[in-house]
C-alpha cells in the first residue's frame, strides 16, 4: 500500500474512534420547552427566537459527535433579524418564501453549530 493510502486509513480511524450520543435527559427537554413557551406567551411571540437559541443551545450543548461536543453560538437578536427578513419575504412574495423558510432555519442553525473544544 502507498503512503497515502496508510495516512488516509489511519486519519479516518482516528476520526472515527470517539462515540456519538446524546446525553440530554427528557425532563431537562421538557423544563426548557414549558419555558420557552411561557417567554413566548407571555411576549406575545416577540421573544420566539429567543426560545428556539435557547432549546438549540440545550441540543447541542448535550451531543457529542465522535467523541466531541457541539456547542451552539448563534444568538436570539441574530436570528430576530433574520426572523423579520424572512417574514418581510413572505409578504413580498405572497407567501411562496415560505417554502424556503425550513431551509434557511436549517442552515442558520448549522452556521451556528461547532465543536467546543
Amino acid at each position: 500500500m502507498s503512503d497515502l493510502t496508510i495516512n488516509v486509513n489511519q486519519s479516518y480511524t482516528s476520526q472515527s474512534e470517539g462515540n456519538s450520543y446524546f446525553d440530554g435527559g427528557l425532563f431537562q427537554y421538557i423544563g426548557w420547552s414549558i419555558l420557552g413557551g411561557l417567554v413566548t406567551i407571555c411576549t406575545i411571540g416577540i421573544c420566539y427566537p429567543w426560545a428556539i437559541t435557547m432549546i438549540l443551545g440545550w441540543k447541542t450543548r448535550h451531543t457529542v459527535i465522535n467523541g466531541r461536543r457541539l456547542t451552539f453560538t448563534g444568538s436570539a437578536i441574530g436570528l430576530f433579524g433574520n426572523w423579520i427578513k424572512w417574514w418581510l419575504l413572505c409578504i413580498i412574495t405572497i407567501g411562496i418564501y415560505s417554502f424556503w423558510l425550513f431551509i434557511a432555519m436549517e442552515k442558520w442553525k448549522i452556521k451556528h453549530t461547532v465543536f467546543a473544544d
